[in-house]
């Protein structure tokens, strides 16, 4: 019978060289100013390179505002007003939300990073039009949530940019954006980050300044760098925004770094990392704990051994851990109490614990509270209330202060008790890392990154299980080194010399028909009566195949009608390594496909259409060409759809290659 698809043949495939690709792309990055986002799923900074020299120091913006809090980060917080527009983000999100909590947060929306987790951890099909729930279960467009903060995080950093750029020689049209995303996400999170900043237009940014070299002292508006599509971009724009992974700017960032940049339990240590070495990077941040294996390339390169691995066991699962601690401890809901009356204090103790738990030092074993807890406490003791639960490795110190009337009041907590709070998250990597090991046993250096590997007891911990397997090492400010290796990463995107495919890719195909092999129910005639099997899958690349940088394949297909004017080609991807079918269990249709126009008929089915798919960067790009007209079509994978479409697209769409 008839199909109501327009279909192709497959013809062949052959590699295609990337190299001209790689040079030209290369060159262009490497003139560029870099400014890199980290927006963690916890914490999100920026740091910026305004000159063409890898070498140069990097600017990182600071964010504490205390001084024992003076960090590279600042809480993924943002808020808004009951119209959902844009108030704060960070620490200012935080505690305007807490100055309105008596009058207005219940018409406020404020969503902390936890809530942002729930858009990748559980295995949901992401959509634009996907809602999040905020802390008071309000529900607001995930997409515009991720647009604003990303709006306010690119207007700091320009806002930075412009103090700094006062007597410097600079072409700010000639911007690289780079978005750190964990390594763990699916590739439809990292476009959807590249929508969000889409939406916003973090890649036609105006900036305002005053530079005395170009505009004589007057204030003058620049286009940053010009407007990128979500998806598919030429080879001339799509450096400006890049996509990077965490784990991969981390482990960049340690490459680079002198020997004498790390150390272990506070003492130097030495690393070589020359061709040949494999190690892993784990990269400990507030949300997500990322793990990638990579091996030193001659020249300099990288190559991943291992997918990416990880999970949601962060120093956030800690900060859990440990408040359910404290409403346990403490007796009749005081905890409960305290975080409810006096929200302000009681998350400034929290950021106490933070420092707490990533503290070098074993013996420091005291967190002293604040005045409104005593005064909970006091009275309390007026009352001849109970106070606390007796609990092992926690004690309550109450203590009045000589000549005075004012208590202090201390929580006193054992080494025990702190790596209590550390259990999940060690088993989880600890897990992780004997996968790894045992599949490659050649691996030297284990580098512990972000936030969370400056707690001891992580470190400590990784060391006695692994100690006789690979050396274990932290970078001395591994906080910093996730931004700074993506600015590395912005300059050269080819640091990174092949990755690890995460999926089996193919496009749907037909082929002559085979009794013997094929499904009745896939046979199919054209007009001329040729018997066709449809809906075969053409496997472009196999998961855990190694692929190179920017490599790409090239295919050839053919019209199955000679009169066919037009040719569908579509995208799918499965976990499994070999399928046959697209419709078969465990296949997705990646909602990628481009219509190729076959205007001349004149040389019926002797005609070709010329497939290139780019693969080996954190996104997958293709390019259709009709050798006849000349005729191109880029191919936008679309790995994000509207919600009605997830609804009505049950039946996988038939393309013939």
């Amino acid at each position: 019978g008839a199909d109501p698809h327009p279909g192709c043949f497959t013809l062949g495939c052959k590699p295609l060289s990337s190299d001209f690709r790689l040079v030209g792309l290369v060159a262009k990055m490497s003139r560029s100013c870099i400014i890199a986002i980290d927006f963690g799923t916890a914490y999100s900074g920026y740091a910026f390179c305004l000159s063409v020299n890898q070498q140069e120091v990097q600017h990182v913006k600071r964010w504490g505002r205390r001084a024992s809090a003076d960090t590279a980060k600042t809480p993924t917080c943002i808020l808004f007003d009951e119209n959902q527009e844009f108030m704060e983000f960070g620490y200012k999100a935080r505690d305007k939300e807490i100055d309105l909590l008596s009058l207005f947060s219940v018409k406020c929306c404020l969503f902390h990073c936890w809530i942002l987790d729930l858009l990748f951890f559980p295995k949901q099909k992401i959509t634009k039009d996907l809602m999040i729930k905020d802390v008071n279960k309000k529900s607001m467009s995930a997409m515009k949530v991720f647009s604003a903060a990303l709006h306010f995080l690119k207007e700091d950093a320009l806002k930075t940019l412009d103090k700094e750029i006062q007597d410097l020689d600079l072409d700010l049209l000639d911007f690289t954006w780079v978005l750190t995303v964990p390594a763990i996400w699916d590739i439809p999170a990292r476009q959807f980050m590249r929508e969000a900043a889409e939406q916003l237009y973090i890649i036609q940014a105006t900036v305002y300044a005053s530079i005395h070299h170009i505009c004589l002292e007057m204030d003058c508006t620049f286009t940053v760098v010009a407007h990128v599509q979500a998806g598919l971009v030429s080879v001339s724009t799509e450096d400006k925004l890049v996509i990077t992974l965490e784990s991969e700017a981390a482990s960049i960032r340690c490459k680079q770094l002198e020997s004498e940049d790390f150390m272990m339990n506070e003492v130097p240590v030495k690393i070589n990392l020359c061709p040949g070495t494999q190690y892993i990077v784990v990269d400990c941040g507030g949300g997500t704990i990322d793990i990638t294996v990579h091996e030193v390339l001659e020249g300099g390169g990288l190559k991943e051994l291992h997918k990416a691995s990880g999970n949601n066991k962060g120093g956030r699962l800690v900060d859990r851990k440990f408040t359910r601690c404290m409403r346990e401890f403490f007796c009749d809901g005081l905890w409960e109490e305290y975080e409810s009356d006096h929200p302000r204090e009681a998350q400034e103790f929290m950021e106490d614990f933070i420092i707490f738990r990533q503290n070098d030092h074993a013996n420091v074993r005291r967190l002293d509270f604040y005045k409104e807890f005593k005064n909970i406490v006091q009275q309390r003791q007026s009352r001849n209330e109970k106070l606390f639960n007796p609990m092992e490795g926690l004690t309550f110190h109450w203590t009045k202060q000589p000549n005075s009337e004012s208590y202090s009041a201390k929580l006193e907590i054992s080494e025990q008790r702190k790596t209590s709070f550390f259990r999940e998250t060690l088993i989880h990597v600890t897990d992780c890392l004997h996968e790894i090991i045992s599949e490659h046993p050649d691996i030297r250096y284990i580098l512990l990154v972000g936030g969370l590997s400056s707690s001891h007891i992580l470190r400590e911990h990784v060391k006695r299980e692994f100690s006789d397997q690979a050396e274990v090492m932290c970078p001395k400010i591994p906080q910093e080194v996730i931004l700074r290796g993506a600015v590395m990463f912005g300059r050269d995107p080819s640091e990174i010399r092949s990755r690890k495919s995460a999926f089996t890719y193919g496009v749907g195909t037909s082929r002559k028909f085979d009794p013997s092999v094929h499904k009745e129910e896939k046979r199919f005639t054209t007009k001329e009566g040729v018997v066709l099997c449809t809906d075969l899958f053409k496997k472009f690349v196999g998961i855990n195949e190694d692929v190179e940088w920017n490599q790409t394949k090239e295919y050839e297909f053919g019209p199955i009608e000679r009169d066919q004017k037009s040719m569908r080609l579509s995208f799918y991807r499965t976990e499994r390594e070999n399928v046959t079918y697209v419709d078969e269990w465990g296949v997705d249709d990646i909602k990628a496909s481009c219509v190729m126009d076959m205007p001349d008929i004149s040389k019926g089915l002797n005609r070709k259409v010329k497939l290139e798919v780019f693969f080996g960067s954190t996104e997958i790009k293709a390019k259709a060409t009709d050798l006849e007209s000349k005729n191109t079509s880029s191919v936008k994978m679309d790995f994000i759809t509207k919600q009605e479409q997830l609804v009505s697209s049950v039946g996988i769409c038939k393309s013939f290659p």
